[in-house]
């Protein structure tokens, strides 16, 4: 009886985490200054875990001086 419950509680927290996966990114691309659509297409085309370490690796975008 409790093996149906469990399980939906279990893919519960796993859509929970890849949602989150795919979000992450996007919040650490405004953080450096980049935008968050392309890496987001990046994290979906590739992975988002390539995402957050080409982030971590590239780190901050220069600033773009204002005209």
């Amino acid at each position: 009886m409790d093996a149906p419950i469990i399980q939906l509680v279990i893919m519960f927290v796993l859509a929970v985490f890849v949602i989150w996966l795919y979000i992450l990114p996007i919040t650490m691309a405004g953080r450096r200054n980049r935008s968050g659509l392309i890496w987001f297409l990046i994290g979906l085309v590739g992975s988002p875990l390539l995402a957050i370490l080409l982030l971590l690796a590239l780190g901050d975008a220069p600033e773009q001086p204002t005209t």
